[in-house]
C-alpha cells in the first residue's frame, strides 16, 4: 500500500504535508526535516497496524504571473 502526501510551501519557506486517503497532517521548516515527521507522523498513525510500504511526497507549487 502507497499513501501520497499533497505538501505546499508556505510564504515563510516552510512545508505543510497533508495525507489525501488519512487524517495524518504535519508541517516543518525545512524538506529534510519534512521528511522525518511524515515518517514519524505515518508511524504513529498506523501503530497497531500494519504500514503503508511507500509514502508519497506531491509537492504542489502555485505561481501566479502576470501578463502585464
Amino acid at each position: 500500500m502507497e499513501i501520497v502526501f499533497s505538501v505546499t510551501q508556505e510564504s515563510d519557506g516552510g512545508y505543510v504535508a497533508e495525507c489525501l486517503s488519512h487524517d495524518i497532517f504535519t508541517q516543518s521548516n525545512t524538506w529534510e526535516e519534512l521528511r522525518a515527521n511524515v515518517r514519524e507522523a505515518v508511524s504513529a498513525y498506523f501503530f497497531d497496524q500494519p504500514k503503508p510500504t511507500a509514502v508519497r511526497l506531491h509537492l504542489v507549487r502555485d505561481e501566479l504571473l502576470t501578463t502585464a
